[in-house]
């Protein structure tokens, strides 16, 4: 099965995404690279990826569509996706290219594009790639001295921790941190990060084998790393590290929301929330909207993808921002989501008020109880049309009466309807949830 279907668009929420060498396969990657260099005159593209077996392969074919068509590649290698953003900005790069599936199984990979200032590329640009893609046409044929080639950055990892810690406001000596890796892209430097601001520091996840990326452990099962470490803060990342869900040292989850809710108000009440605003999805719990009006903080609310939290960031020229899931950008140092940043900006507030980091989120949220369910179907661009799915979730609202929020969306990387549901208990969040996504299965039909 091809990424190129009709009717569905190449480049998702987060990037042009599937099963490697069955959906995204070199081919396409190489016409990926032909495709986006070919809009650019020249010049070079920053390329790294995650610790996946495919990663070589396809960060190879990506590279060599670039070359053909006369662009050069800068390679970091493995490298988190925060380092990546931040080399395409600092080398003066045009491009940058991410070769991951975040938080995806092993067998997933993914392309990412990024702006010569380490964002997202716009809908408008990868739009404009695709269609090149797609019609196999209108790319430059490089010859001789013409053809770009690739430069090895073997520092990578060094540049970007040291670039990080230099921007650190506390040493952290007497905080003890305890990493999940995820067997990903952050196993080298997130260790070496945190070591080098004075830490104390226990380390899980840091065996890749190209195989075991994100398998029971990281960002999306932080019970792994609060079974194993008590007492102190844990960091758990994702495959290509742009996400931290934290764990306080009694053990609970601290996820984007509260990450948010805490840096929000430090730097509110230290005068370094510009415009007192922050930037969300409508993901975000309604507990965290209320904690911010109590706080007199504005929030503004985009669709899911820190893409759109990015550029509603500069819009409105807010300086924080980020998704439930733990992207949360600090665009003050970042351009993106980092979950190593993101680590560093909350044991710098540990640091600076002496509160544990479990104090600090009894503080800064009262989440409502929240039920996510994933619902494989057979056809997700069906959801818009399906009326029993909206006519089930208007009656939910109803029932709710302002007292907890409904939200159906279709899923931009996977073959899911996603189906959330906050109430005041959570009991009546299952129930609800329950309800709809009977309806959703009745509507859409199961996955083949």
């Amino acid at each position: 099965m091809s990424l190129l279907r009709d009717g569905v668009r190449l480049f998702g929420t987060d990037g042009a995404r599937g099963v490697a060498n069955i959906e995204l396969t070199p081919e396409l990657a190489l016409a990926i690279g032909k495709a986006a260099g070919s809009l650019k005159p020249g010049g070079s593209v920053v390329v790294g990826r995650d610790t996946r077996r495919s990663g070589e392969m396809l960060s190879a074919a990506l590279q060599a569509g670039f070359h053909s068509v006369g662009v050069d590649t800068v390679d970091v290698g493995v490298l988190p996706s925060g380092g990546i953003s931040w080399l395409v900005h600092e080398t003066g790069a045009d491009l940058g290219a991410i070769v991951s599936a975040s938080h995806n199984p092993a067998e997933d990979n993914g392309i990412k594009l990024l702006s010569h200032r380490g964002t997202k590329l716009s809908d408008d640009e990868e739009d404009a790639i695709e269609n090149r893609v797609r019609g196999n046409t209108g790319s430059r044929q490089a010859h001789g001295a013409a053809i770009g080639t690739r430069f090895p950055m073997s520092d990578a990892v060094d540049r970007y921790v040291s670039h990080l810690a230099g921007a650190a406001e506390y040493s952290f000596m007497g905080l003890s941190v305890a990493l999940d890796c995820a067997h990903g892209s952050a196993f080298s430097a997130a260790p070496l990060l945190f070591k080098r601001l004075k830490a104390t520091v226990a380390v899980y996840g840091n065996e890749p084998d190209g195989n075991n990326i994100n398998a029971g452990c990281g960002a999306t099962h932080p019970g792994y790393l609060a079974a194993r470490h008590r007492r102190a803060v844990g960091f758990a990342f994702d495959g290509d590290a742009d996400r931290l869900i934290a764990i306080d040292e009694g053990g609970a989850v601290v996820d984007g929301d509260a990450i948010i809710a805490i840096l929000a108000r430090h730097w509110q009440s230290r005068g370094r929330l510009k415009n007192d605003t922050v930037v969300v999805t409508v993901m975000s719990n309604l507990g965290f909207h209320r904690s911010m009006r109590d706080c007199g903080i504005s929030v503004v609310q985009t669709p899911v993808g820190d893409r759109y939290v990015a550029e509603a960031m500069f819009e409105h020229k807010a300086v924080l921002g980020g998704e439930q899931s733990g992207h949360v950008i600090c665009a003050d140092r970042g351009r993106t989501g980092d979950g190593l940043l993101t680590g560093v900006r909350l044991l710098e507030v540990m640091a600076a008020t002496g509160k544990p980091l479990a104090e600090l989120h009894r503080e800064a949220i009262t989440v409502y109880p929240q039920v996510l369910k994933n619902v494989r179907v057979a056809d997700k661009a069906r959801l818009d049309a399906a009326a029993g799915v909206w006519k089930s979730v208007k009656e939910a609202e109803d029932a709710l009466a302002g007292d907890g929020r409904v939200l159906v969306r279709a899923s931009g990387t996977e073959p899911l309807v996603r189906v959330m549901v906050e109430a005041s208990d959570a009991d009546t969040a299952d129930a609800i949830a329950g309800r709809i996504v009977s309806v959703v299965r009745a509507e859409l039909g199961p996955q083949d």
